[in-house]
């Protein structure tokens, strides 16, 4: 991939994020109404407005590229190219007023994450990252931790719920209860505090393409390693292990799932 493309890409994902940041923020704790999707997930009119403006800075740079977002679902176009995008990652805690929800934009190109935002608007933080150029915060560059040992890690953990099905069940507890720490931050925040190098591994179950496409980009660029629990870069089997790298062999052995 042509590394100004890769550039480019790189820069008009921070820009859509920063631009369905700005939209969110003008709904943020002002008693938003919720409607209820038929997955019964909520969506209010924050999530459709800052998609939209995502889409328009996207549309600005790369009109000829496809589209994948939560809430208005595919536009085809170029199929080499396919943004992915999730406009509010967090509704429920945007709806109470939370601070770990945020906007989150991907490009995928010839099936790789190339380039990927992640803004969380109540914390004025952006993390952005191409492929090649690093991984960034607020403009400074930021790398995973250098924790080697599972009984020194903070373990970062999205929905409980499914994380603990019964196909996971033994090796989750078997992680959390060996952890030093395991912390539930949600959404965003989650994947936010490995790439501080504040915890060194997170995992998510139960979601979607729009979930994870940033993470892949951002984690790798920051150091980190990024496979779904069958340890495959795909992004649709709905699972995400996002680690400092040095951790990742372990918790795929404890999954008992190989590598």
């Amino acid at each position: 991939m042509e590394p100004l493309f890769v550039k480019a890409a790189t820069e008009t994902a921070r820009q859509a994020a920063e631009d369905g940041s700005r939209v969110a923020l003008n709904y943020f704790k002002t008693g938003i109404r919720a409607e209820e999707k038929t997955d019964a997930s909520p969506v209010t009119i924050a999530d459709k407005e800052a998609e939209v403006a995502i889409i328009a800075r996207i549309r600005s740079r790369f009109p000829e590229h496809s589209i994948l977002a939560e809430e208005s679902g595919v536009t085809d176009a170029d199929p080499r190219y396919r943004w992915i995008i999730d406009p509010i990652d967090g509704t429920r805690g945007f709806i109470r007023g939370g601070s770990f929800w945020g906007c989150l934009v991907a490009l995928e190109a010839d099936g790789e994450i190339i380039a990927g935002a992640m803004a969380l608007p109540a914390l004025s933080t952006v993390y952005w990252a191409g492929k090649g150029l690093g991984c960034y915060r607020n403009g400074a560059r930021i790398f995973v931790s250098k924790t080697e040992r599972w009984r020194d890690a903070t373990l970062s953990v999205g929905e409980v719920q499914h994380l603990l099905q019964p196909t996971y069940r033994e090796g989750m507890c078997r992680l959390i209860a060996e952890a030093a720490s395991t912390r539930g931050y949600g959404d965003p925040g989650g994947l936010m505090m490995v790439l501080e190098g504040l915890a060194d591994v997170w995992m998510e179950a139960g979601v979607k393409p729009w979930d994870l496409a940033h993470a892949k980009i951002l984690i790798e660029e920051a150091g980190g390693r990024f496979t779904n629990f069958s340890g495959q870069s795909s992004l649709h089997e709905g699972t995400a292990i996002a680690s400092n790298g040095l951790l990742h062999q372990y918790v795929m052995k404890t999954l008992n799932i190989s590598s």
